[in-house]
């Protein structure tokens, strides 16, 4: 099976991208969050290639990363609330569920049918100028195999993606490890949490002035990426709070209990958040057929922690 290129991201590097990525090629490229599989967001083919490429559900809506609010208002329609998020949190690992705009240049199935899309404005230098240079809106899911664990490493996506794409843009370790926060401001008001990331409700509720609306018996369809109830699994059964491993389990460690790699001696969260996909990807090739995963405070960042964690476990 045949392994993608890993160019530098340098003048040469991001050219040869830019190249691809405008013929309709789908192209990896580092965020500050995890790695994504980036095609031009107005090309069915290019985005039936992202799809292709990871094995897809075709109803998994895709994130389209965009360069300021202006290429945003281009794809949808950003009030008041949205244009308050994006002072406060963009470029950064926030993206926002907008409403549609009509006639906007987005093929279908980013959108999996919905009548919104989902937009962010990436921070990582190396994707920021990857927008710049192909002037393109670029969906951009992880680059990864679809539920596997996400990629924070080019060697991650070229294992996980051999004989699928072409090109990955190596700009070292993403620095935040952790997909986006995930946030759908409701038509109507009130907005909702749909996939816990860096960036927390906390700070979104402060930065809007009003608190989270609480989930109704009616929420629960997958209206944006990671809400599949199994997904960033290592392709081994995963055993949470786990204080001890067993002979057949490769122990990932929190804090004081050290495990066979730890998320972060020190306790630190964002550490830990950073570290999270690396070893999960530790304990996808290590020899025990099973995994156990230290407890991680479920405060701040460590509640999108534990949410890849329950989903890894699923």
């Amino acid at each position: 099976m045949s392994i993608p290129i890993l160019l530098p991201a340098d003048e040469a590097g991001l050219a040869q991208a830019v190249e691809r990525l405008t013929a309709g090629e789908p192209v990896a490229v580092p965020t500050e969050t995890v790695y994504g599989l980036a095609a031009r967001a107005d090309h069915a083919e290019a985005v039936a290639a992202i799809y292709r490429a990871k094995g897809r559900p075709d109803f998994n809506p895709l994130i389209v990363h965009v360069s300021d609010v202006a290429a945003a208002e281009k794809l949808a329609v950003v009030d008041e609330r949205a244009r308050s998020l994006a002072q406060a949190f963009w470029p950064g690992a926030l993206t926002m569920v907008l409403p549609r705009r009509e006639g906007a240049p987005l093929a279908e199935a980013v959108t999996a049918g919905l009548p919104t899309v989902a937009l962010r404005c990436p921070a990582h230098p190396v994707m920021r100028q990857v927008l710049a240079q192909s002037g393109l809106a670029l969906a951009a899911p992880s680059a990864n195999r679809s539920g596997g664990v996400s990629p924070t490493r080019a060697e991650h996506v070229a294992e996980s993606l051999a004989g699928r794409i072409g090109l990955v843009l190596d700009g070292g370790a993403c620095a935040q490890g952790l997909e986006s926060t995930i946030v759908a401001l409701r038509e109507g008001g009130g907005w909702q949490v749909l996939r816990p990331g860096p960036i927390t409700a906390q700070a979104i509720a402060e930065a809007l002035g009003e608190d989270e609306l609480a989930a109704s018996e009616e929420d629960g369809g997958i209206e944006a990426p990671g809400q599949m109830t199994s997904h960033y699994a290592p392709g081994k059964p995963v055993r949470l709070n786990a204080r001890e491993a067993q002979a057949d389990e490769f122990h990932i460690g929190f804090g004081a209990i050290a495990g066979a790699m730890n998320l972060s001696p020190s306790g630190d969260l964002a550490e830990a958040a950073a570290n999270l996909y690396t070893a999960l990807h530790a304990s996808a090739q290590a020899d025990q057929p099973r995994v156990a995963v230290a407890p991680v405070p479920d405060s701040d960042i460590g509640a999108a922690i534990n949410d890849r964690l329950r989903r890894a476990a699923a």
